[in-house]
């Protein structure tokens, strides 16, 4: 019988895990490398133009709101072809669903950094 390990260590083990993902999808998918340039050139820029508190709450929201539907998507896409690796019609509309997802969450960030950023400018 084995010693069954405490909650906390089991979380601890968790976010070594989840880390490990985080680290695996930033090395492996170009989609996240573009998205963590992105995520740093806006960072950089709104400490350059001093953005407020809510300006940072929004833009950091938007950039883990794109890199985590990201990283769905990217598990959807490998679940779907660990199960199905030939090419298949319904397989190919899940993709497609999951990349829409990303889509959709990069469509409002790009929209919540034009709010923030385009009246600095102008």
């Amino acid at each position: 019988m084995t010693k069954k390990e405490s909650f906390l260590v089991n979380r601890f083990k968790s976010v070594g895990y989840a880390f490990k993902g985080a680290i695996f999808l930033i090395k492996t998918e170009a989609s996240i490398k573009i998205q963590v340039a992105i995520a740093f050139v806006v960072t950089i820029v709104g400490f350059f133009l001093n953005i407020s508190t809510t300006e940072w709450i929004l833009q950091c929201f938007a950039i883990a709101l794109v890199m985590s539907i990201e990283g769905v998507n990217t598990a959807i896409e490998a679940v779907a072809d660990f199960i199905h690796p030939e090419h298949h019609k319904k397989i190919g509309i899940i993709k497609d669903i999951a990349a829409g997802a990303v889509f959709i969450a990069a469509f409002f960030a790009v929209i919540i950094g034009l709010i923030i950023y385009v009246p600095k400018f102008v």
